[in-house]
């Protein structure tokens, strides 16, 4: 594969002897640009065009969970995959609602790295413009909120702005459960997840704003309150 072919992986870092490790174990396979610091981190995922990053959770002068949350603040879309030497699910949940697609715990091995770097950069959907109408009401997926018509607005978490984001990108098709489990939840995940966070989400906006396709999944619905 040549340079060209291979995806830009942006690695946040701060171990100096695991950084350079994780960079040479992923070098023939993506173009691995390592850096140290959060603040770095920042600044070059905000500036640069990459294909997934990888971001260690306990990081100096920024830590990961504000790495992740400045980033899609901003509108950075890029799948995020988190490295944590803390395995406990509170901690693992706290990373995935600060918008990381995915986590490893340390100490990982390095085929399931790569396996779940690969799974992260299979192209899945179009991504949603940053505001979207459905039904009464707006979303803007940069935010991370939904507006209506009549001024009322919900804030929305990580997850389940990617979700709906996700299902409005294309509001013509029906995604299946695995689909949209395979592309923003963890792979130990059931797939009942995705009926929780519809759910939620129906909750919070309205029942009309994902339409359920018995037998198949869900797709966008019109939100009409």
């Amino acid at each position: 594969m040549t340079t060209a072919d291979r995806p830009s992986l942006l690695l946040v870092e701060d171990d100096d002897v695991l950084g350079p490790l994780i960079a040479e174990l992923l070098d023939p396979d993506y173009r691995v640009q390592l850096v140290t610091n959060g603040r770095e981190g920042l600044h070059r995922g905000l500036t640069g065009t990459w294909d997934v990053m990888v971001i260690d959770r306990g990081l100096p002068v920024m830590d990961g969970i504000a790495l992740i949350a400045a980033l899609r603040s901003q509108g950075i879309a890029t799948p995020i995959l988190i490295l944590t030497a803390l395995g406990d699910a509170d901690e693992k949940v706290r990373g995935l609602d600060a918008g990381a697609n995915d986590y490893v715990t340390k100490p990982f091995d390095a085929g399931e790295l790569a396996a779940r770097l690969r799974a992260l950069t299979r192209t899945f959907t179009s991504p949603a413009p940053a505001r979207v109408m459905i039904g009464d009401w707006e979303l803007d997926s940069t935010q991370r909120t939904v507006r209506s018509v009549y001024g009322q607005t919900v804030s929305l978490t990580a997850k389940e702005g990617q979700l709906l984001a996700a299902l409005a990108a294309e509001p013509g098709r029906v995604f299946t459960r695995d689909e949209l489990l395979t592309a923003y939840f963890h792979p130990s995940d059931q797939p009942g997840v995705i009926d929780t966070y519809v759910h939620h989400l129906r909750r919070k906006i309205s029942k009309a704003v994902i339409r359920t396709v018995h037998g198949l999944g869900y797709q966008i619905g019109d939100a009409h309150e």
